[in-house]
């Protein structure tokens, strides 16, 4: 059984005393929560806050972007080694803002993936197609390229730490959501090509978390399908009450 993730993208975001106040919040209201992983991802500066407030409580840190060099002359930049000595354990790559604002290519998000396996970080690895390339029936050739070449070279053992993430570009934001029956059909297709690039082991078990505009109104929907095994949350996350009904999402 794959155990459920709801992980919190708070983006650019939450002073660091704001982001304890809403972590404080947090480990009030999903303190009973079981059987589910629960991730909150701050921005940089307030991830050594975080961490020393959600410890010892049942949620964990990640961080929202990582380098792939350990050290060296990268002004900016955060290495895995410094995102694990800060309390993370995992680290989002490849998201969408990434992609479009930042020109991050599917081969330099593959190097973060191989530099957060070798620090032992967990990985939340996003995928998804823009509302052109769904409309024009490019769908499944993106996602197949982003996975192929997102996650190459990565053996089964690395595997076990990956997080795969679907956010379709056109609902990020926008308040659309991907039908439940649309988030099925993707993530199937996805685990599918798990199995082809991988073995079935790997594809039975990695998570597959569905992210765009997931709100407390829409999570319980999403969650009845069987490949959906989480949800990557963006705006709904900065909100303590928001945040913490999707974490307890109801099994219809």
């Amino acid at each position: 059984m794959r155990t459920p993730m709801i992980a919190g993208n708070w983006k650019l975001h939450k002073t660091c005393s704001e982001a304890v106040e809403l972590v404080e919040a947090l480990k009030q209201a999903v303190a009973d929560a079981a059987d589910v992983e629960v991730v909150v991802a701050p921005v940089f500066t307030a991830l050594t806050s975080v961490a020393a407030s959600i410890d010892n409580s049942n949620i964990t840190l990640a961080a929202q972007n990582c380098y792939p060099q350990e050290s060296g002359a990268f002004t900016g930049e955060v290495a895995p080694s410094l995102l694990k000595d800060a309390g993370c354990s995992y680290a989002i790559i490849g998201h969408s803002e990434r992609r479009q604002i930042f020109g991050e290519s599917d081969e330099f998000i593959n190097q973060k993936a191989h530099a957060l396996a070798a620090a032992d970080l967990g990985t939340i690895f996003c995928i998804g197609e823009t509302l052109e390339e769904r409309e024009a029936d490019r769908m499944y050739d993106v996602l197949r390229r982003q996975v192929r070449l997102g996650l190459k070279g990565l053996d089964t053992a690395a595997m076990a730490s990956v997080v795969v993430a679907y956010e379709p570009v056109w609902a990020i934001g926008t308040g659309k959501t991907a039908t439940n029956e649309q988030a099925q059909e993707v993530h199937a297709f996805l685990r599918a090509l798990l199995k082809e690039l991988y073995d079935e082991n790997v594809a039975a078990a990695t998570r597959i978390l569905y992210g765009g505009s997931v709100k407390p109104d829409n999570v319980d929907g999403l969650m009845t399908q069987p490949d959906v095994d989480g949800a990557l949350v963006g705006g709904a996350s900065l909100k303590a009450d928001d945040f913490a009904r999707i974490v307890n999402f109801q099994s219809l």
